[in-house]
């Protein structure tokens, strides 16, 4: 069907940090599936895995219990803030069960009629009709009316008028069942969370009870140069959600919950796939590699290198950039508000130049290389990106 407006490449194969398309061309990759390729392209050690395991068993369904799930979900406990973990296949279902946790937490626990849930302006929690009322930008939500009830925005970073709109739904009793928000809102500009703003708002949550749940899809296993978003904060949340990088490239999702905040029982939640023994094997082997490649200390190296590139690039071209900003291996280029280049139009002329840049918006120029990304790499990315702006100017 006619959903994405593609740019003119095929691509065929890929190595590391590089893709070829059918034609043979070389492209240095800085989009990895969109933060989604954590190892990068056809990794030794994820091959060997996925292949062993494609010779013991793919899929038996949740009726069962899975060795290769209970593995990764220990994993993801013993290296987190969490209890438990409920798995679902991308980010947008991890989102839709975060949001029904949340409302059957405030039902049960705050005995609210009509539960809301607090999201961020300029955030995005999926595709699916509740995450997408959540994502708080309105050209997600036209032609898709009516949105879901439940749902109110309020500025991300902006304390005063996150406190007035709990003040409000409140006033007459309880009526906030959780705040859904992203520790760096990633599609909405690579805008990094406050971390005072981030200590109050887990004050204020853990005060009236209600449930901090962040969306982790996009910046969690270590994208950030921390295993999670919630480290960069300061704080620890009720519930956080992944995909993403966790499969390295495979589709899994996951709801990772603590103990005081987990009211599913048996028959509230489900997926067909979740937790299949191949997505799994998938998720463990980007866990053990992030762990034996020193991975973590690679993302915060490489990003100070990437950060410190597009700085100078923002000195060099001051009439069309603005600033960067963004937290490890999840960087973005600001373009004036007053220049004619657009995010999306900076993507297309990458191409020419064989790098693969991805738009955050109209106005940022978003770069989310894999973790596994080298000294070398970088320096090459700088200098395809510069050729692609000296090419624009």
């Amino acid at each position: 069907m006619n959903t994405y407006g593609r740019f003119p490449l095929a691509l065929a194969k890929g190595k590391g940090c590089w893709v070829k398309d059918t034609q043979g061309r070389r492209y240095l990759d800085a989009v990895a599936g969109i933060a989604t390729c954590t190892l990068g392209h056809s990794d030794r050690a994820m091959h060997r895995a996925l292949r062993r395991q494609l010779g013991r068993l793919q899929h038996v369904s949740n009726l069962y219990q899975i060795p290769e799930q209970e593995q990764l979900a220990s994993w993801l406990v013993n290296h987190s803030c969490a209890d438990s973990v409920f798995f679902c296949n991308s980010g947008a279902e991890a989102n839709e069960a975060a949001i029904k946790l949340a409302r059957k937490h405030g039902h049960q626990r705050r005995g609210i009629e009509q539960p809301v849930i607090l999201t961020a302006a300029a955030s995005f929690h999926g595709r699916t009709l509740a995450a997408v009322t959540a994502t708080g930008q309105p050209k997600y939500h036209k032609g898709f009316e009516p949105m879901v009830t439940g749902f109110d925005y309020f500025p991300y970073n902006d304390l005063s008028a996150l406190e007035a709109l709990i003040n409000r739904y409140e006033q007459a009793g309880p009526s906030i069942a959780a705040v859904l928000v992203e520790p760096l809102q990633g599609e909405g500009g690579v805008n990094p969370g406050d971390r005072a703003f981030f200590s109050r708002l887990r004050e204020i949550c853990t005060q009236r009870n209600i449930l901090l749940i962040l969306d982790e899809v996009q910046v969690g296993m270590g994208r950030s140069g921390r295993l999670w978003g919630y480290e960069q904060l300061g704080i620890t949340p009720d519930a956080f959600t992944l995909a993403k990088g966790l499969g390295g490239g495979h589709a899994i999702g996951a709801l990772l919950v603590n103990a005081s905040a987990d009211v599913f029982e048996p028959g509230d939640h489900a997926s067909t796939f979740g937790g299949n023994p191949f997505a799994c094997r998938a998720g463990l082997t980007v866990a053990t590699e992030i762990e034996r490649r020193g991975l973590l200390n690679n993302v915060t190296a490489r990003g100070e290198q990437l950060r410190d590139g597009l700085q100078e690039l923002v000195k060099c071209f001051p009439e069309h950039l603005e600033t960067v900003r963004g937290w490890g291996l999840l960087q973005g280029i600001v373009i004036r508000e007053s220049s004619s280049w657009k995010a999306p139009q900076l993507a297309q002329a990458a191409i020419d130049q064989g790098l693969l840049l991805v738009a955050a918006g109209p106005s940022v120029l978003r770069m989310v290389p894999p973790l596994t990304i080298n000294q070398r790499e970088i320096r090459e990315l700088l200098r395809r990106l510069a050729a692609t702006l000296s090419s624009l100017s």
